[in-house]
């Protein structure tokens, strides 16, 4: 089990030497994907809304559009201060961000109708934990969804898929299966009520280069995915453009829970 103290100095290094980077990325930044999550949500124009691990925003940007008050907190200050300098441009008054960790969330229990967490689960050391956390600041009957890169069922595929996403970014521990999200959901007495998956192709290089993955790294990264083209070894499926450029899927999972009661 990673240390988490140490893992989140970790994320702390990679996220503020990738903060311009990450909130230019278009995965990242684009207002489909977050207007798909919102849209799995459905929040209410009264809920008050928590983002954990929010980075420069665009998720709590997005539910800001439509919920009375949203909060979004975040290990690193770097993505924090870009996610404010947009919010004061565009003059949002219903959204803040601040510093926390999310394993420790500084928020009493049951504070929040809607509690949000996109791509960052694969960056912590404990999930389980940090879900538990979001549940319990999340009222009785309200909603916590998860969107995160999902790997594949089997082992040593999903093995192999997270040795590349982690030789690329040292701050990624590992994706889970599906099977697992939807375990981590009933440990923390959540009601599963939605499951959602999509593909998203990644362009390798311009892939590696906003994590600044080292060049050692990065040959071995590129290894491995010439070896998965050739053999299947990950389900990510890499494949090469008529450009010569390297592409491969990740695959993308929300899973939105209701909090129950009691079991």
């Amino acid at each position: 089990m990673a240390d988490v103290p140490e893992h989140n100095t970790v994320v702390r290094e990679a996220f503020t030497r990738q903060a311009v980077a990450y909130a230019a990325n278009p995965g990242i930044a684009d207002p489909e994907r977050v207007a798909r999550l919102v849209r799995a949500v459905q929040p209410t124009a009264q809920d008050r809304v928590l983002e954990v691990a929010t980075g420069p925003g665009y998720v709590a940007m997005g539910f800001a559009a439509v919920a009375r008050e949203v909060i979004g907190v975040d290990l690193t200050e770097a993505p924090l201060a870009l996610a404010e300098r947009r919010r004061q441009a565009q003059g949002v008054v219903n959204l803040r961000f601040q510093v926390a960790e999310a394993s420790q969330l500084p928020f009493a229990a049951g504070e929040f109708d809607v509690v949000v967490c996109r791509l960052a689960l694969h960056h912590f050391a404990q999930p389980l934990p940090m879900l538990r956390e979001m549940v319990r600041v999340c009222r009785v009957d309200g909603t916590v969804a998860v969107e995160d890169l999902v790997v594949s069922e089997h082992p040593a595929r999903g093995a192999y898929h997270n040795r590349f996403e982690h030789l690329r970014d040292a701050s990624h521990t590992s994706a889970h299966p599906v099977s697992r999200l939807l375990q981590l959901f009933v440990e923390t007495q959540l009601e599963v009520e939605q499951v959602r998956t999509y593909p998203h192709i990644q362009v390798v290089e311009q892939w590696l280069t906003n994590a600044h993955t080292p060049e050692a790294a990065a040959t071995e990264v590129r290894r491995l995915l010439t070896q998965d083209a050739q053999h299947d070894l990950s389900g990510t499926r890499p494949w090469q453009q008529a450009t010569g450029a390297w592409c491969f899927t990740q695959r993308n999972a929300i899973v939105v829970g209701r909090k129950l009661q009691h079991i």
